[in-house]
């Protein structure tokens, strides 16, 4: 028997703020998260990109150490956000520990800077003793499922981990599959997100591609530009976003404040080329959401588009949400705030709408100036509207050909 899931409770650390009251404020007043990148000795000489969306790493650790020494930045970003959601949703504690409550979390690479670390003791070791201090907790900090088993343990949940590790599908994977968890039973609630954190080799990673925003260096709150004929490629970031999805009965019994529904999930492969948006993968995944919601495109009324600022990304995106949703609904790239926050993406893009959904206004896409004309078959919005919104598709897209669509519902 399928069950409704709900969306009780949510919580952000992004560039444009940690928390509801902060992020609103940006939405609502046009603040940028980008800033110019950060010096270190390795490559940042390198790098043709000079910005990256930064939520002001180090934050304060407010964690005992029995939990701290197993976390890099991007585990302590995941755990906070998990910690605000538990905290919010009041859920029990025997409920919390007794098995029907699962982790769906990931991050792109574990925490980078903990590995950057390893690799140098690695290369520049000069004797036994150097090389032995490594140590098992270092790899516990930089493992690719480091968001999800730390929050496991700090919170002692016994449920199921899920740790997807898909680029920048991680988090909405998450969601998605958290969703089908609890929908199918296997949970009854499912803590579900993404995390990463700052480094610059992952901008580096980007920038050897060709793929970051290179134009805007002395600029760096004009960038990036969604769908903008000046749109010049994505600005990396980091940040973390967790969401506590519920099934519908178990949430109202309990008195839970209920967000949102979540109605319909899709993922999908590309299934060709790696790094190339795909024009007939993405459409596939977007029609397939609104089968599983088993609704239609007309009842779409925002779509919180992926748009990274590259040029046939955006094209790609463009033509396959109009071919879907058509001209109807209102289009908003969220990164124009905040830049690209990579596994993260999907949940905080999630959080940033269900914000909008439920203070019923849309924010306009950032540096949005004028639409590329070959992205003008969609609904911009380009200035703040008072607008009442009550089903909105959240879509991701990432490197290696994963498509994902989210459909979320605001309960009357």
């Amino acid at each position: 028997m399928e069950r409704r899931v709900v969306i009780t409770a949510c919580s952000a650390i992004s560039p444009i703020g940690y928390g509801r009251k902060a992020i609103v404020e940006s939405l609502l007043n046009g603040v940028s998260g980008v800033a110019a990148l950060r010096e270190d000795e390795l490559i940042s000489r390198f790098i043709h990109s000079r910005v990256y969306g930064t939520v002001g790493y180090p934050m304060t650790y407010d964690f005992s150490r029995q939990y701290r020494k197993t976390m890099g930045p991007v585990a302590y970003y995941a755990c906070q956000v998990a910690k605000d959601v538990l905290e919010q949703a009041g859920l029990p504690r025997e409920f919390v520990t007794g098995g029907r409550l699962g982790i769906a979390f990931g991050s792109i690479h574990g925490s980078p800077t903990v590995q950057r670390d390893i690799y140098r003791i690695f290369f520049e070791a000069k004797d036994k003793a150097a090389y032995q201090t490594i140590g098992a907790v270092d790899y516990l900090k930089s493992m690719v499922h480091t968001t999800a088993v730390n929050i496991s343990k700090m919170f002692g949940i016994t449920g199921r981990i899920i740790s997807s590790g898909t680029a920048c599908t991680t988090a909405s994977q998450s969601i998605g599959f958290g969703y089908e968890a609890v929908k199918y039973g296997l949970q009854d609630a499912m803590i579900c997100g993404g995390a990463d954190e700052y480094d610059t080799i992952t901008v580096a990673v980007f920038d050897n591609l060709l793929a970051c925003s290179t134009s805007f260096n002395d600029r760096p709150t004009r960038t990036p530009r969604p769908f903008d004929r000046a749109r010049d490629g994505l600005v990396v970031a980091e940040g973390a976003g967790a969401l506590l999805l519920e099934e519908y009965e178990f949430a109202k019994k309990r008195g839970a404040t209920i967000l949102a529904e979540v109605i319909g999930f899709a993922c999908n492969s590309n299934g060709g080329d790696l790094i190339l948006p795909n024009l007939e993968g993405i459409t596939q995944t977007l029609k397939l959401s609104l089968e599983n919601a088993k609704i239609s495109a007309a009842e779409i009324d925002l779509v919180s588009a992926h748009a990274t600022a590259t040029k046939m990304g955006d094209i790609i995106e463009a033509q396959a949400t109009g071919a879907v949703f058509g001209a109807t609904p209102h289009v908003v790239a969220l990164k124009g705030y905040m830049g690209h926050t990579m596994a993260a993406c999907g949940a905080i893009e999630t959080i940033l709408t269900l914000y909008m959904m439920q203070e019923g206004f849309i924010a306009p896409t950032l540096n949005l100036e004028e639409v590329d004309e070959r992205c003008a078959m969609i609904k911009h919005v380009q200035k703040l509207i008072e607008h009442p919104v009550r089903t909105a598709a959240i879509q991701n897209f990432a490197f290696g050909g994963v498509n994902t669509s989210l459909l979320i519902r605001k309960l009357t």
